[in-house]
Protein backbone atom coordinates (compact mmCIF):
# COMPACT_ATOMS: atom_id res chain seq x y z
CA UNK A 1 0.00 0.00 0.00
CA UNK A 2 2.82 2.20 0.97
CA UNK A 3 4.61 1.74 -2.95
CA UNK A 4 1.05 3.08 -4.07
CA UNK A 5 0.08 6.39 -2.58
CA UNK A 6 1.58 8.60 -0.01
CA UNK A 7 -0.71 8.61 3.05
CA UNK A 8 1.89 11.13 5.27
CA UNK A 9 -0.54 14.11 7.12
CA UNK A 10 -3.81 12.88 5.09
CA UNK A 11 -7.36 12.65 6.35
CA UNK A 12 -7.88 8.69 5.18
CA UNK A 13 -11.45 7.38 5.25
CA UNK A 14 -10.72 3.41 5.83
CA UNK A 15 -13.88 1.36 4.59
CA UNK A 16 -14.40 -2.44 5.89
CA UNK A 17 -11.70 -1.60 8.71
CA UNK A 18 -12.71 -4.98 10.37
CA UNK A 19 -10.51 -5.15 13.98
CA UNK A 20 -8.50 -2.41 13.27
CA UNK A 21 -5.62 -4.73 11.35
CA UNK A 22 -4.56 -2.75 8.43
CA UNK A 23 -5.41 0.82 10.46
CA UNK A 24 -2.31 0.09 12.98
CA UNK A 25 -0.21 -0.34 9.72
CA UNK A 26 -0.47 3.14 9.11
CA UNK A 27 -2.48 4.95 11.86
CA UNK A 28 0.90 6.72 13.62
CA UNK A 29 1.60 8.29 9.72
CA UNK A 30 -1.36 10.19 8.69
CA UNK A 31 -3.44 13.00 10.01
CA UNK A 32 -6.96 11.32 10.94
CA UNK A 33 -8.21 8.07 10.01
CA UNK A 34 -11.99 7.51 10.04
CA UNK A 35 -12.86 3.64 10.01
CA UNK A 36 -16.12 2.22 9.63
CA UNK A 37 -17.40 -1.04 9.18
CA UNK A 38 -20.93 -2.75 9.84
CA UNK A 39 -19.84 -5.46 11.95
CA UNK A 40 -19.78 -4.17 15.84
CA UNK A 41 -17.85 -7.03 17.01
CA UNK A 42 -14.80 -5.82 14.97
CA UNK A 43 -15.30 -2.39 15.49
CA UNK A 44 -15.60 -3.26 19.43
CA UNK A 45 -11.73 -5.37 19.29
CA UNK A 46 -10.74 -2.46 17.26
CA UNK A 47 -11.89 -0.02 19.39
CA UNK A 48 -10.55 -1.82 22.38
CA UNK A 49 -6.53 -2.19 20.86
CA UNK A 50 -6.51 1.68 20.11
CA UNK A 51 -3.63 2.61 21.57
CA UNK A 52 -3.07 5.96 23.90
CA UNK A 53 -0.92 7.59 21.31
CA UNK A 54 -3.58 6.93 18.45
CA UNK A 55 -6.92 8.14 20.45
CA UNK A 56 -7.86 11.47 18.86
CA UNK A 57 -6.63 10.93 15.40
CA UNK A 58 -8.40 7.34 14.86
CA UNK A 59 -11.84 6.81 15.01
CA UNK A 60 -13.83 4.00 14.37
CA UNK A 61 -17.57 3.68 13.41
CA UNK A 62 -20.04 0.40 13.30
CA UNK A 63 -21.70 1.91 10.06
CA UNK A 64 -22.17 0.37 6.57
CA UNK A 65 -20.68 2.44 3.79
CA UNK A 66 -24.03 3.55 2.51
CA UNK A 67 -25.62 5.06 5.64
CA UNK A 68 -21.67 6.87 6.42
CA UNK A 69 -22.01 7.83 2.72
CA UNK A 70 -25.10 9.68 2.86
CA UNK A 71 -24.29 11.46 6.95
CA UNK A 72 -21.34 12.09 5.70
CA UNK A 73 -19.18 14.80 3.31
CA UNK A 74 -17.06 12.44 1.78
CA UNK A 75 -14.80 15.51 0.24
CA UNK A 76 -13.48 15.84 3.78
CA UNK A 77 -11.22 12.88 3.38
CA UNK A 78 -7.72 12.95 0.80
CA UNK A 79 -7.80 9.34 0.81
CA UNK A 80 -10.23 6.09 0.86
CA UNK A 81 -8.61 2.87 1.27
CA UNK A 82 -10.42 -0.32 1.08
CA UNK A 83 -8.52 -2.96 2.38
CA UNK A 84 -10.28 -5.82 -0.13
CA UNK A 85 -9.16 -3.67 -3.00
CA UNK A 86 -5.50 -3.95 -1.92
CA UNK A 87 -5.63 -7.80 -2.58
Amino acid sequence: MFDLVDLSGRDVLEIGCGDGRLTWRYADIVSHVTAIDPFAEGIKRATQSLSEASRGRVEFHAVPFEEFAVATRLSTFDIAVLSWSLC
